[in-house]
């Protein structure tokens, strides 16, 4: 009979067992679920026949919370949970968030900053020669030197801040198997150093076959641009068959050694691990704290596949899924979906059928999968590789089938689509059909990201161009169908190489979509990406050119409140930035035209206190853009837009 992984003593006992085999200390809630990393590595260890115990957000102030189970057999296991903690605590501008879906009904602060370093600490106070191993996304985009947003500072790798003895990096399946069972053989955790996909510590790397020596930390700390070119050099030493181990000094003679990547899953082993006995919510000690709101959108959604070659400069995914995409079986897709069906709160809405990337369905050429992806160049960027096979007829049939299954009366797509790949793919008019007619309800969310073709450049997206075509087609295609659907795009502000002028385009192509969008996001510096590296160094690590970076809190609130110029608590803000670039054109009475008028309207606020009714002439933007007239403008308009992994 299915159950949760034990959380106490009690539960530990009820299963016969005197020890656990492993401990899994996690930042989040324990939700038991296959879109969360904890689960999955959990649950394969226990296919294996090991044992794992459950830490749950414990008190990091206390030593003895971490000792629930007392002393496992094999090790201790850490991770922070879905999310980086500090994206996870933090908004842009570094202040605290008020709430944490992955924890119990929201409520924010259940977890330290850096729980990984946190909680790896706790464990060598109480068990000092425990071994400890790390994983999970905080710990796998901090796994060599990293530029640190939050504190605004180059840190170490966070093997060595956490004291933990091995850290394993992306997507960890093969690897945690790996290295339970050399522990389990009586192997000491010092000695498990061939383990692909992970990192460990050694004093003397001289026996590391064919490694490449990245600049000492010393050196990157004093230098940018080394950085920057060490950076590079991990990016492109990505990929399982091509990748070399990756040797980073601290000090005289403390050195970290990256291996190769883990290879991809076959389908087979996908499969596999998404068919495990996942409980499939979160346990039910959360229950009275409203539950864990996380679990809301990825209830009823199907993973269909990791990995994503799409290349987006603002995006991890490269280094922790990696660029190859792994997809599961429609067998076991249709298997998954038909058990939701069966559940008692499934109202016939699958709310998405993707991944990283939804229609990717398989790698983008047939030699990746025996020779792994190219190091110098991208599958879509700057434009798609004559190699690639655009190919959405797989998914289109998969789609198919989920509709055709009783019980679903629709299957959205909101994981993003990759509008340059669907433009790519000879038959992707047939895609885009099906989309409208069944995948979407009056809205079509994609990433363009921006208008400017130089900022697109550096995000690693395709150009303008690219979005007005695809724009062009779905509108051609929700015309023909008689349908009234609209793309609604996701922006970006303050990217490098976004300057002020750039920004006022945007927000002049947002003035000639017709609405003002809801969601802008102003970039965040998160760890292990291009762009990343870009804010930090001022220096695109691919080429080593100068790249403009907006980083004054002032210009980086003008660029978001431009794209939001409607807002009339952003009207100071957008007639500085406009008087600033030398648009003073753009503020006037010619609705056409202008972005603002000359005199600031009053606020929602100030008019409800006076009992005055808005402005005449002022329209309160809608949710969604709405009329035939409108869609058309932001198809046709020779301008577009963002994301964050959004495609």
């Amino acid at each position: 009979m299915k159950d949760f992984l034990p959380i106490s003593m009690d539960d530990m006992k009820k299963r016969g067992w005197q020890q656990a085999d492993f401990v899994y200390v996690i930042g989040d809630a324990y939700v038991d679920h296959s879109s969360f990393g904890p689960a999955i590595i959990s649950r394969v260890l226990e296919s294996r026949g090991f044992k794992v115990a459950i830490i749950a957000q414990p008190d990091w102030r206390d030593p003895e919370s971490i000792a629930v189970f007392g002393r496992p057999r094999l090790g201790f296991l850490v991770s922070a949970g879905n999310m980086d903690s500090m994206v996870n605590h933090y908004t842009v501008n570094k202040k605290p968030r008020s709430t944490d879906s992955y924890s119990p009904g929201g409520k924010a602060g259940c977890r330290p900053n850096y729980p990984t370093i946190v909680y790896s600490n706790l464990i060598r106070q109480r068990f000092k020669d425990c071994p400890v191993i790390i994983g999970g996304i905080e710990a796998s985009l901090r796994r060599l030197a990293h530029y640190d947003y939050w504190s605004d500072k180059l840190k170490r790798s966070i093997l060595l801040d956490s004291g933990a003895d091995l850290l394993l990096y992306g997507m960890g399946e093969l690897s945690i198997v790996e290295v339970a069972e050399a522990l389990d053989s009586g192997l000491d955790i010092a000695d498990i150093t061939f383990v692909s996909g992970t990192v460990y510590k050694t004093r003397d790397p001289k026996n590391v076959y064919e490694g490449i020596y990245l600049p000492p930390f010393e050196e990157l700390q004093k230098d940018k641009l080394k950085y920057a070119e060490s950076f590079y050099t991990q990016y492109r030493n990505a990929g399982y068959a091509t990748a070399k181990p990756l040797i980073e000094q601290y000090g005289e003679n403390r050195y970290l050694v990256q291996n190769p990547p883990q290879r991809p899953l076959t389908e087979l082993e996908m499969d596999d691990v998404y068919e495990l006995p996942y409980m499939n919510t979160y346990h039910p000690i959360y229950e009275k704290e409203g539950g864990i709101p996380a679990i809301a959108e990825i209830r009823f959604s199907l993973t269909s596949n990791r990995g994503c070659f799409g290349a987006c400069s603002f995006c991890a995914l490269t280094f922790h899924q990696g660029r190859i995409v792994q997809v599961r079986s429609h067998a076991s897709l249709l298997k998954e979906a038909e058990a939701m069906t069966k559940d008692p709160a499934f109202k016939g809405y699958i709310h998405d059928v993707g991944g990283p990337t939804a229609d990717f369905r398989r790698p983008s050429c047939d030699k990746q999968t025996e020779k792994g992806v190219c190091t110098h160049r991208q599958c879509l960027f700057p434009a798609p590789c004559p190699n690639m096979k655009a190919d959405h007829s797989d998914y289109i049939s998969l789609l198919r089938k989920l509709r055709k299954l009783p019980g679903v009366k629709k299957v959205f797509i909101r994981s993003g689509i990759r509008f340059d790949y669907v433009l790519a793919d000879k038959k992707g008019d047939a895609f885009i059909e099906e989309l409208c007619r069944y995948h979407i309800s009056g809205q079509l969310r994609v990433a363009p990201e921006h208008v400017s073709d130089r900022v697109l450049q550096l995000m690693g997206k395709p150009m303008n161009g690219v979005y007005q075509e695809f724009l062009r087609r779905f509108d051609q295609t929700n015309r023909r169908l008689g349908m009234d659907q609209y793309a609604v795009p996701y922006l970006i502000s303050s990217h490098p190489g976004s300057t002020l002028q750039d920004a006022v385009a945007l927000a002049e192509s947002v003035r000639d979509m017709g609405y003002m969008p809801e969601q802008v996001q102003d970039f965040y510096p998160t760890p292990s990406t291009i762009s990343t590296v870009m804010y930090y160094t001022g220096v695109d690590p691919r080429t080593m050119k100068k790249v403009y970076v907006p980083a004054d809190p002032r210009e980086k609130a003008m660029q978001r409140a431009l794209i939001q110029y409607r807002k009339p608590e952003n009207y100071d803000l957008v007639k500085e930035a406009l008087l600033k670039a030398g648009r003073g054109d753009l503020i006037g009475y010619d609705r056409s035209h202008c972005l603002i008028a000359p005199v600031r309207p009053r606020t929602e606020g100030e008019q409800s206190r006076t009992g005055e009714k808005p402005a005449a002439g002022r329209k309160k933007a809608p949710k969604a853009a709405t009329g035939r007239k409108e869609g058309r403008a932001a198809a046709t308009h020779p301008k577009s837009r963002q994301g964050g992994k959004r495609n």
